[in-house]
């Protein structure tokens, strides 16, 4: 799944849907053909999100497509604490 994730990952930097670069979402169909897999199992579902990961982007699964984001993009969020639960 590195290959994959490979591609996935330059997606993140290509131009298209009118917008630079950046998150995009991929159907599950689409994924198999890069994976040249008839179907994603569970366990190619995690290790391409591993692979992902180790690039630095986030594969969010939506159960009919895929969502790909940069991890830094959750590097600014307001972080909830002790205090904030109680």
């Amino acid at each position: 799944m590195n290959d994959v994730a490979a591609r996935l990952a330059d997606l993140y930097a290509s131009p298209f849907g009118g917008k630079p670069s950046g998150r995009y979402r991929i159907s599950a169909k689409l994924i198999r053909t890069l994976a040249g897999r008839r179907r994603l199992y569970e366990d190619d579902v995690r290790d391409l999100t591993r692979a992902l990961a180790e690039l630095g982007y986030i594969l969010v699964d939506m159960d009919s497509f895929f969502v790909v984001l940069s991890a830094n993009t959750f590097t600014n969020y307001r972080r909830a604490n002790d205090d904030t639960i109680e």
